[in-house]
């Protein structure tokens, strides 16, 4: 019996038996043509796990007869790889096409990818790399330029089934109902890496007799979800989740937080993350919105997991329904960039204070108007330095509590209007 995983044992031979990437290596795919003109470039191949990215870097190089060296970014060191190219080169056989493949490319920090510069310019060697993550953000901008880009499809369930149906033509004592069969595609979320994973544990239930629906589910249990914390997944799905939050829509916010707590996803970095909504997306149309998140934290700390994700659920839902306004952040934006750019001048002298005769002689404190002295408490001073035109940086919005607000300035603008100022 073969030790080799189920992936391995049933990775295509040829890439006509590649599945969902006919964009690429179907009849008129680009690296078919590729192949059939005989150019033979360096390549980066983009897409999520378990959607051919290996089995095609390898079908590609022996499309074109090359030696094709495989290394994974995750397991090998930079200097290992030095070791090897520097030992290709030296090699009476390096006159053969070489072609090195680096899976997980991104792994590699972008001063080390300059090592892939060199290499590639001389023309001794062909790199494919392979990356689960955008490669505007994963790789230097120099590699990138010198390489040529390819996407993968994420693999569909009829994809997947294909797949399925050609494990059972070398299974034939395995059955499962129309119901396991669909839950074991489904839930390999796409990749057929999963998918072989899967399967060799119904396999290892299976005694020659049906596998139902229930004894998947039983399966499923024991595995962690698609979820990896530090790949675009973890950007991608924060991302889902904030701006399902901003967009008012409490069950795709739920949703997208459960698929990132299921996937153990840290409670707390998820509430940092509401923190910033409430700020950001929030503001003051509804200044109870940070109180919320703080309250959650807090619950969150005394139950722990997993009762207390229901408080980080219950304030997602909070902050999904609260009235919307960025006018804080907007002004705090507003004001930052005048604040940098005056940063040279003082407050003007009125409001500063005569600590000792000398200051007051100097003028500090002269002419200042005690607020509480004054009408509605209210003098309509200038505040701001004497070089710097007064300026507007607060605009609220017509929305929950920002109303008030608003209608807060227009009364003390009235009062300056009516002082003349």
């Amino acid at each position: 019996m073969s030790t080799l995983p189920l992936a391995e044992r049933f990775r295509p031979k040829e890439l006509n038996h590649v599945v969902g990437q006919d964009h690429l290596v179907g009849k008129d795919g680009l690296i078919s043509m590729m192949i059939e003109k005989n150019h033979l470039t360096s390549i980066l191949l983009i897409g999520p796990p378990g959607s051919g990215k290996t089995t095609i870097a390898s079908l590609y190089a022996k499309a074109f007869d090359a030696n094709f060296i495989s290394f994974s970014a995750t397991t090998s060191r930079m200097s290992e790889l030095k070791k090897e190219i520097a030992e290709r080169e030296k090699s009476p056989l390096f006159h053969r096409k070489q072609v090195i493949f680096v899976d997980e490319i991104h792994r590699f920090n972008k001063a080390q990818q300059d090592t892939f510069l060199p290499m590639i310019e001389k023309g001794g060697f062909i790199l494919i790399g392979a990356t689960t993550e955008n490669p505007s953000f994963a790789l230097n901008s120099a590699l990138l330029s010198r390489l040529k880009t390819f996407k993968l499809n994420s693999l569909d369930d009829v994809n997947l089934d294909s797949i399925f149906s050609r494990y059972l033509e070398s299974e034939p004592s395995l059955f499962l109902s129309n119901e396991a069969r669909h839950k074991v595609i489904h839930a390999s979320s796409g990749d057929a890496r999963s998918l072989f994973s899967l399967l060799e544990l119904v396999k290892l239930k299976s005694n020659g007799q049906q596998i139902e629906l229930n004894e998947i589910e039983s399966i499923l249990k024991l595995r962690p979800a698609n979820y990896d914390k530090h790949d675009d997944q973890h950007f991608n799905l924060i991302s889902a989740l904030h701006k399902s939050v901003r967009g008012s829509d409490p069950d795709s916010a739920l949703y997208w937080l459960c698929r990132m707590l299921k996937g153990g996803e840290d409670p707390n970095y998820l509430i940092r993350r509401l923190m910033r909504m409430a700020l950001e997306d929030i503001g003051l149309a509804d200044p109870h919105a940070l109180r919320q998140v703080i309250d959650a934290q807090t619950a969150f700390q005394m139950l722990g997991s997993p009762e207390g994700e229901l408080a980080i659920a219950n304030c997602v839902i909070y902050l999904s329904l609260s009235p919307k306004s960025n006018s804080g952040y907007l002004a705090y934006d507003k004001a930052s960039e005048l604040a940098e750019n005056t940063s040279q001048y003082s407050p003007p002298m009125h409001i500063l204070n005569g600590a000792n005769k000398w200051m007051k002689s100097e003028g500090y404190g002269k002419g200042y108007q005690y607020d509480h002295n004054e009408p509605y408490a209210f003098s309509g001073q200038n505040y701001f330095p004497k070089e710097v035109k007064k300026a507007k940086f607060y605009s609220p919005q017509e929305r929950g509590f920002e109303r008030d607000l608003s209608k807060r300035i227009q009364f003390f603008e009235k009062l300056r209007a009516e002082k003349g100022l």
